[in-house]
């Protein structure tokens, strides 16, 4: 991730949007982070998967087994 200080940011604002096309560029102001810039594709990527339900892994290889095993049972009750 490329860094850059909020007065470099400012002043090179068109340099620091080329570079988000690249890869997210940090904006630090006295030593600290204070902003991230990125991409309009890699903010859409993020917004979409923590838009996506979270599975514990555990549960869906349990669900798996169920439906193994009783899948037939299933079928029938949902008739």
């Amino acid at each position: 991730m490329a860094a850059m200080t909020a007065t470099d940011a400012k002043n090179k604002f068109g340099q620091a949007l080329e570079m988000a096309q690249a890869e997210p560029v940090r904006i630090q102001k006295n030593g600290r982070d204070v902003a991230i810039m990125l991409s309009p594709e890699l903010y859409a990527a993020l917004v979409k998967d923590s838009n996506a339900p979270k599975v514990n892994p555990l549960i869906v290889k349990l669900h798996g087994e169920s439906v193994k095993r009783w899948g037939k049972v299933y079928e029938a009750l949902a008739k």
